[in-house]
C-alpha cells in the first residue's frame, strides 16, 4: 500500500539528529502486560509516509492493547551528503523524533536514531551497527522501559535484535515479511539471517511460504507462527461504481484493472502494460502509487506508455491517501498485481474489500490470500500469456462480488492482533518465570 498516512502523524518533533535527545514520554505500562519495543528501519516519517505502512497499521493496532514505542533507525555515513549533491532524494533522513497517533487516539513515540550503513559490501554489516546505535540509544534514554524487542524483517533488524537481546537480556521476536526471499540469496544475508532465527524466542511470518524459507535452514517449526495481515473494513469498502469512474473520467462501458503499489519494477506494472495492446481497446489500467523506499520508477513507466502509445488507457493517479483508496478501487473491475516477490501483499486483501477479483503471480503468499478460484487468478510469474489470459479470463468471468467481499472482511486486523497479543503474553509469562527462577537460584 502506497498511499501516505497523512491523517495518522498529529505531530512532528523536531530535534536535530542524535547530537540532541528527542523528548522521552513513556508510554503507560501495566503490571500484567508487557511492553514492547518495535524495531523496523521501514516505517512511516513526514518525510517518506509511505514506508512500511503495513508494519504501522499492525502494530498501532496493537498498542491498543499493550504499551509500545517505535525505534526506525534511519541509515546514514559520513559521505553522504555528497552523494545526496547529486541525487538529492538518496536517504533523505526524518526528524529524530514524532508522535503518530493509534486508531484508538493513543499516541505513539516513534525515535529515529541514525545508524553508520556503507554502501555496497558495506552492507553486511548493518545488523551490528543497527544493533550498535539502538544500543546508544537506550542507554541514553533510561527511561523507556521495555520487556520485548519486536523486530520486523529479518535482517537486518532480526540480526540487531539478536544482538540486543543478548546484551540487554530482553526476548525477542522476528517477523519475517519478504525480504527474507532475496536475502535468502545472499552470502552474508542468509547466514546473518539463521543467526537471527536461532536467536529470536518467537518467529511470526507473514506468509506459510515465507515459514518455509526458516523450516529449510533447520528452525523449528514450533517456533514460528503463520500471522498475515489483516484488512480495515472500515476504510476498505465498495461505493457506487458509477460515480467512481465518473470522478475519473472513466466511461460505464470501459473494463477496468488497476494496481496499488510503490512504483518500483518488482511490482510489475511494466508487465502490464506490455499486455495492454493484446487486450481490447476499451481496457484501461489504473496506476496509483509513487515513489517508495525502493526507488522511483514513474519516468519508465511513463516512457514505456508512450513507446506502445498507449496513454489514453493509462491513467498514473499518484499516491493517495489511504481514506480515499476505496473509492478508486471501486471504479474498478479487476485489480492485477504482477510483482516479482511479497509476503503478504495487505492490498489484496484491500482490493477484495471493495469487491474486486484479483489476478496476481505465484509468488511469496499471493497464493495463499488469494486461497481459492472464486477469489481470483494466479497465474505463473514472468509467464507474459499467462498473465494476458489471466487478465483475460478475470474480466470475462462472472465474479461472486458479494463473496470476495465477505472473504475480506473475514480477514480482519482483530483476529490477526488476537494472535499476535496471545504470544506476547506467553512470552513474558516465559519471560518472568525465568527472572524468578533466576533470584531463587542467586
Amino acid at each position: 500500500m502506497v498511499n501516505p498516512p497523512t491523517e495518522s502523524i498529529i505531530d512532528t518533533v523536531s530535534t536535530g539528529r542524535d547530537d540532541v535527545d528527542p523528548p522521552v514520554r513513556q508510554p503507560s505500562r501495566s503490571v500484567d502486560k508487557p511492553s514492547l519495543m518495535v524495531l523496523s528501519s521501514l516505517f512511516p516519517s513526514q518525510c517518506r509516509p509511505s514506508a512500511g505502512l503495513f508494519i504501522q497499521e499492525r502494530m498501532f493496532r496493537v498498542a491498543t492493547e499493550l504499551p509500545l514505542f517505535v525505534v526506525s533507525p534511519v541509515p546514514w555515513f559520513p559521505l553522504q551528503s555528497a552523494i545526496q549533491y547529486f541525487v538529492p532524494h538518496y536517504r533523505i533522513g526524518p526528524a529524530a523524533y514524532e508522535v503518530q497517533t493509534a486508531p484508538d487516539g493513543a499516541l505513539i513515540d516513534v525515535y529515529y536514531p541514525r545508524f553508520i550503513a556503507l554502501p555496497g559490501v558495506g552492507r553486511c554489516f548493518d545488523g551490528l551497527m543497527m544493533a550498535l546505535a539502538v544500543y546508544r540509544f537506550c542507554r541514553r534514554r533510561p527511561e523507556l522501559q521495555f520487556d520485548i524487542i519486536d523486530s520486523h524483517f529479518s535482517y537486518p533488524e532480526g540480526v540487531a535484535a539478536g544482538v540486543l537481546s543478548r546484551i540487554l537480556h530482553k526476548p525477542n521476536t522476528i517477523t519475517m515479511r519478504g525480504t527474507e526471499v532475496p536475502h535468502s540469496r545472499g552470502f552474508f544475508t542468509s547466514r546473518w539471517m539463521r543467526w537471527a532465527w536461532q536467536q529470536a524466542e518467537q518467529i511470526f511470518a507473514v506468509s506459510d511460504s515465507l515459514k518455509q524459507i526458516a523450516r529449510q535452514q533447520g528452525i523449528p517449526e514450533g517456533k514460528i507462527t503463520v500471522v498475515g495481515n489483516g484488512v480495515d473494513s472500515q476504510t476498505f469498502f465498495p461505493i457506487n461504481k458509477s460515480q467512481a469512474r465518473a470522478a475519473l473520467g472513466l466511461k460505464s462501458s470501459d473494463k477496468v484493472l488497476i494496481t496499488v503499489a510503490g512504483l518500483v519494477p518488482r511490482k510489475g506494472f511494466h508487465q502490464v502494460i506490455k499486455a495492454l495492446p493484446l487486450l481490447p481497446d476499451d481496457v484501461k489500467y489504473l496506476i496509483v502509487g509513487g515513489a517508495s523506499a525502493e526507488g522511483d520508477y514513474q519516468g519508465q513507466l511513463e516512457q514505456l506508455v508512450r513507446d506502445l502509445e498507449l496513454s489514453e488507457r493509462v491513467l498514473f493517479l499518484g499516491a493517495k491517501p489511504k481514506a480515499e483508496l476505496h473509492k478508486i478501487l471501486s471504479a474498478a473491475d479487476v485489480f492485477v498485481l504482477a510483482s516479482a516477490n511479497e509476503g503478504w501483499a495487505n492490498v489484496i486483501l484491500e482490493a477484495m474489500a471493495c469487491r474486486l477479483p484479483v489476478v496476481a503471480s505465484d509468488v511469496g503468499g499471493n497464493s495463499e490470500v488469494i486461497a481459492n478460484q472464486q477469489l481470483g487468478l494466479i497465474y505463473t510469474y514472468g509467464d507474459a500469456n499467462a498473465l494476458l489470459h489471466s487478465i483475460e479470463q478475470a474480466l470475462s468471468d462472472q465474479w461472486d462480488h458479494d463473496g470476495i467481499q465477505t472473504y475480506a472482511q473475514q480477514n480482519s486486523w482483530d483476529l490477526r492482533v488476537e494472535q499476535l497479543l496471545h504470544h506476547f503474553m506467553a512470552l513474558d509469562r516465559e519471560r518472568l518465570a525465568s527472572l524468578r527462577s533466576s533470584r531463587e537460584v542467586s
